[in-house]
């Protein structure tokens, strides 16, 4: 009984819930429903497209399947009930109106839940394949159980399930078991890697109604510095019950919290171009009728002019298609892609003016850039309505071709919220990208940082400087990412030259003069030429300090500061966007008060089906320079420096209200699992263990034990025993920024304090990662003890005179890989609880010096 597909003559708005649990799934919280009961409340909700989405498992679809089958062999029998004869026909009906896909809620290392939805001619034995690939183990693939311990992890598991023909989509993203990562005190390369991948398809959230500037869809729209990939955004209901429960307001039912989509017909090819596509206003959050309809444009003109958005009022000047529009197109073509609105401003109090004869301007509009824009660019133009106005939507991709040009000749580049001319340094940019992109494979290319492209000679004074400052001079704070910085200034002929650096992308761009900058460069010569940032005057926090703020482009703008090595760095027209750490907690003292939300948070609104335990993302982790995790080996490795008790704890402390989740297993917690033994054995050597933990583990009731505070000596002594058992590595420049300059011959301040403290400092709380370096050395000692025992059972095998040579070596082969696999894993966990304890070492040692 095939689905009826629903095509229609031009797009239109269809209601879709991709996240739906059936009784298959362990932790359903509703008994007795049956797959017709789910099917007539899909209708009820007006849903026209639905997934079934159970955990680590399809069976809730196959047995869907198994149902209707059994009552069409039944018909075909003739031996129908009657009863059954309206079950069959309530089936076939709701069936031909409501698409129902296949697909799981797989659970990757650490705990990160991913969606995978797939074609309707997928079988359950190719998804049950997959699910073995992914490393579920085969007893636990009919259980739909969350807790399946150490599969694959993150960037494998979108990889295979893309590779399969699903669509990818990362489940409750901003909430617990979501890729943005809130409670995890890492985060950096880690978060970016897992949620930026280019076969993850889309972020399910739970904030998307919200209307605060820091809701998820607004961190990942492609301002970020660190996450310059839009992502498409939805929203899922992940019900695990028929209906709402208003005693329980985290535990949605079916269509509680569905997405609408915009599609020309309801089929999952058509979901999927969308997905793949740039066009970020076809998905909204689905409101019944009697509510104001979702305008995107509205909340496009609240966030005003941005770096991948731009507005117009009117399209044409004189007859002729207005230019700033072409240059804004050829900007965004060759800096991240965007949208541009014309027919409204920025100004979200302003009424939308609209377009008069929207398809006949579409229509010149793109004949304006197929005629004016070279290398031909490829846009998507809608007709979109606001206020009851028509609105012309341009979508212009990142180009593959770039640089792109304007009549042949002005190549523009977007920068935060402003178009301008590119200056020849940002052209050379343009060119070793695309370059880089067409040659990656064949032929290696200079260095980014390198001041000329191969063959190219290089002119006086026009280097482009290391990226990379010398490693003396590299700040303790990192500058924010957002702004410009004056590197240098240099007098020729009469005419000032200055160098400037783009914080976004640290790319130094030279020979800047007053008449080649753009306005915010110009703002920061100005500013720098007249001194206005008088370091005698500034309230210095430690070495940063805040020079003055302004509004600028209806967005307000920090000049920051910062001493380094007894000079004064000036960092002019910081955004939000580019505020992190020490520099978040500086503005946000200035301003007075806790803010509301956290900067920096990918993570707003209610939480999730799955739990209420929902934190922020803070500024501070997505600002750290951990590696991608790319392995599981890796990501265990970075789950043992977040103990689930003081995790879970933290997630409580930040959450208002809500109904506590009745499994209180932390993110990856199952993970931890990979070290449980497969040989009787071992046994005894696993029991020790979790008496170790439960009686040495910090819990989330208890406070940690407290350890007297050590000089900065006792520190580097603890320093160096830690890092011998650790296998050797690079120094990175996240370490030699954190790390302590070495002590001149005379005594330095921080020494002559030291010495003229008399009481002791009051003792300090043991750090997470201490606590967890004592678990890690136990579990080291027991793999060792388990090489041994392993090695005996091997031997022994060897010996029997039952068991020829060949099975044998093919028992010694096994056993031998089960134990280097479990070393590995040990020794990466100890790795990454090493890097944390001596990164909060050093950390806490230069507060002191600061202090």
């Amino acid at each position: 009984m095939p689905h009826r597909v629903k095509a229609t003559q031009q797009r239109q708005w269809w209601r879709m819930d991709l996240h739906l649990h059936t009784p298959a799934s362990v932790d359903y919280k509703q008994p007795n429903v049956t797959y017709l009961d789910l099917l007539k409340k899909a209708e009820e909700k007006n849903l026209d497209i639905i997934a079934f989405t159970d955990h680590n498992t399809v069976a809730g679809y196959a047995r869907y399947l198994e149902e209707v089958e059994s009552l069409e062999l039944l018909e075909r029998l003739n031996r129908l009930r009657e009863d059954e004869r309206v079950q069959l026909e309530e089936f076939r009906r709701l069936r031909g109106h409501i698409l129902v896909l296949p697909g799981f809620e797989f659970t990757a290392t650490l705990g990160f839940h991913i969606l995978g939805i797939f074609p309707l001619e997928t079988t359950v034995r190719e998804l049950e394949h997959l699910l073995l690939t992914l490393r579920v183990p085969a007893e636990k693939l009919d259980q739909g159980s969350g807790e399946v311990g150490a599969t694959t992890d993150a960037l494998t598991a979108y990889r295979l399930i893309s590779e399969a023909g699903g669509l990818v989509i990362a489940a409750h993203a901003n909430s617990s078991h979501g890729v943005a990562m809130p409670g995890f005190d890492f985060g950096g390369q880690t978060r970016i890697a897992y949620t930026q991948d280019s076969s993850l398809n889309a972020l399910e959230v739970t904030d998307m109604e919200s209307r605060s500037r820091r809701r998820t869809a607004m961190f990942f729209s492609g301002t970020k510095p660190e996450y310059p990939r839009r992502m498409h955004v939805i929203q899922g209901s992940d019900a695990h019950k028929l209906t709402f429960d208003p005693r329980y307001k985290n535990e949605m039912g079916v269509g509680d919290r569905a997405t609408e989509i915009l599609l020309e017909e309801v089929a999952f090819e058509a979901i999927k171009d969308l997905f793949l596509g740039n066009d970020f206003s076809r998905t909204r959050p689905y409101r019944p009728a009697t509510e104001e309809p979702y305008d995107p444009v509205r909340n496009a003109r609240e966030e005003g002019d941005t770096l991948v958005q731009a507005f117009h009022e009117r399209l044409h000047d004189k007859r002729a298609i207005a230019r700033p529009v072409l240059e804004d197109t050829v900007a965004l073509a060759n800096t991240n892609g965007g949208t541009i609105y014309i027919g409204a401003s920025a100004n979200a109090r302003t009424p939308v003016v609209g377009v008069e004869r929207p398809e006949q301007a579409g229509s010149d509009l793109r004949n304006a850039i197929s005629k004016e824009i070279m290398p031909p660019l490829e846009v998507q133009i809608d007709i979109v309505k606001s206020q009851g106005k028509s609105i012309l939507q341009v979508i212009v991709p990142r180009g593959s071709e770039a640089p792109y040009a304007l009549e042949s000749t002005y190549i523009y580049v977007r920068s935060e919220n402003e178009t301008g001319l590119a200056v020849r340094d940002e052209i050379v940019q343009l060119v070793r990208d695309a370059l880089a992109v067409e040659f990656a494979a064949s032929a290696p290319l200079p260095s980014a940082s390198s001041g000329t492209i191969a063959g190219e000679p290089t002119a006086k004074g026009t280097e482009v400087e290391s990226e990379e400052a010398p490693a003396s001079q590299v700040p303790p704070v990192e500058p924010p990412h957002t702004g410009v910085e004056i590197v240098s200034s240099e007098m020729r002929k009469g005419v000032t030259y200055y160098a400037v650096r783009d914080l976004r992308n640290s790319r130094i761009v030279q020979n800047v003069t007053r008449a080649s900058a753009r306005r915010l460069w110009q703002y920061a010569i100005e500013e720098y030429e007249k001194k206005s940032c008088d370091s005698s005057k500034l309230s210095w926090v430690g070495n940063i300090s805040i020079c003055k703020k302004h509004k600028r482009g209806g967005k307000l703008r920090y000049d920051l500061a910062q001493r380094i090595d007894g000079r004064v760095q000036v960092y002019y027209g910081v955004t939000e966007d580019g505020i992190y750490g020490p520099w978040r907690e500086l503005v946000e003292a200035e301003a007075g008060g806790e803010p509301e939300e956290t900067a920096e948070a990918a993570v707003q609104g209610e939480p999730d089906g799955e739990t209420a335990n929902e934190v922020a993302v803070t500024a501070e982790q997505v600002a750290g320079t951990e590696p991608p995790v790319e392995t599981e080996a890796a990501a265990i490795g970075f789950q043992a420096v977040v103990p689930e008790q003081e995790a879970n704890a933290e997630q409580l402390s930040e959450v208002g209200e809500g109904e506590p989740e009745t499994e209180q297993r932390g993110p990856g917690q199952a993970e931890l699992e990979a070290f449980r033994p497969e040989s009787a054995e071992q046994v005894p050597l696993l029991a020790a263990r979790t008496e170790e933990k439960a009686a040495e583990a910090p819990s989330a009731t208890e406070q940690p034990r407290e350890a007297p505070s050590k000089g900065p000596e006792a520190l580097t002594e603890e320093r160096a025993e830690a890092e011998q058992p650790l296998v050797a590595r690079d120094v990175t420049a996240r370490e030699m920024v954190q790390a302590p300059r070495e002590a001149p011959t005379k005594k330095s301040e921080i020494e002559q304090k030291e010495e003229q403290r008399t009481a002791p400092e009051p003792p300090q709380p043991k750090s997470r990662a201490q606590a967890w370096r004592e678990i890690l050395d136990r579990a080291i000692a027991e793999a060792k003890a388990a090489q041994a025992v392993a090695k005996t059972r091997v031997d022994t095998l060897t010996s029997s005179p039952q068991i020829n040579g060949e099975e044998a070596a093919l028992a010694e082969d096994r056993v031998t890989a089960q134990a280097e696999e479990r070393t590995t894993e040990i020794v990466h966990s100890e790795e990454q609880a090493g890097e944390v304890e001596r990164a909060k070492a050093e950390g806490e040692e230069l507060g002191k010096g600061q202090g």
